[in-house]
């Protein structure tokens, strides 16, 4: 059956500097079958107000257990044939909803796509373009960052079949679930365009809390890994030195035959 109504949800709490912007991006894509669901967590300064002000937006706003717990309720309310996860401070750039559209349409196989995104700063102001690779499962295991940008992503209607976030995780959800999801054997797909903006800022959770992110992708990591799970202490942590170091060999060579280091405003990670 072909892919037809996209469901956007944006989890929301206290993002009045930039949830224009977010809303902005979904309005503007120009497609007519989309439903944008926001969950806000009782924002307190002035968000409710500018969401308000889209009368196409389906506003939820009532307590939430965090970021997670939002997201998980805006997908069981989803009725869209795919499904795509925009935070508040970040957002879609012109063509993103046609692009995954013909992709889901001539790819039935695939339950969830991703694509290339742009870093920009507090203000938008472009920071640099990041080119991704198609999906290995190794580099998605062993990596230092997660290489899917959740910004890019959208889903078949999976959590029918009971795929949800983990609430356990608060920094590093996006991680679990996507190395939960392709251990069942869900099959991600890659486009190679650009898809949506991230926002970096000093407000951001990723820049607010690294280190408790990286911890709980390594519990994840540990959790799900047949390799790591059945290894103790100083052994594991050798180990996994190992594998991240050769991830990242992997990916910098396939980044550089695909030649992403050459593009002007692209730095590496």
């Amino acid at each position: 059956m072909a892919i037809e109504r996209i469901t956007i949800v944006t989890p929301s709490f206290n993002q009045a500097c930039f949830i224009k912007d977010t809303l902005e991006s979904v309005k503007n894509q120009g497609y007519d079958q989309v439903e944008h669901l926001v969950l806000d967590n009782c924002s307190t300064d002035g968000s409710l107000e500018i969401i308000r002000s889209y009368p196409s937006v389906h506003l939820i706003a009532e307590p939430d257990k965090g970021q997670s717990d939002a997201l998980n309720k805006g997908f069981k309310k989803a009725d869209g044939d795919i499904i795509g996860w925009l935070n508040a401070d970040d957002r879609y750039l012109p063509g993103c909803f046609t692009r995954v559209v013909d992709f889901f349409n001539k790819h039935p196989d695939c339950d969830i796509v991703y694509g290339d995104y742009r870093l920009i700063d507090g203000a938008g102001k472009l920071i640099s373009n990041r080119q991704e690779l198609p999906f290995d499962l190794f580099m998605l295991k062993y990596l230092h960052v997660l290489y899917i940008p959740s910004t890019t992503v959208f889903f078949r209607r999976i959590f029918e079949e009971g795929n949800f976030l983990d609430e356990d995780y608060h920094y590093a959800m996006d991680y679990e679930y996507f190395l939960r999801l392709a251990l069942k054997g869900y099959r991600f797909g890659y486009i190679p365009a650009y898809l949506a903006d991230f926002r970096t800022h000093q407000d951001s959770k990723s820049q607010r809390q690294t280190v408790i992110q990286i911890n709980e992708m390594e519990k994840a990591l540990a959790l799900h890994d047949p390799l790591l799970s059945g290894l103790n202490g100083n052994t594991r942590m050798a180990v996994r030195r190992v594998l991240m170091g050769l991830a990242c060999f992997k990916r910098y060579i396939l980044k550089a035959i695909k030649g992403a280091y050459l593009e002007r405003g692209y730095y590496a990670k």
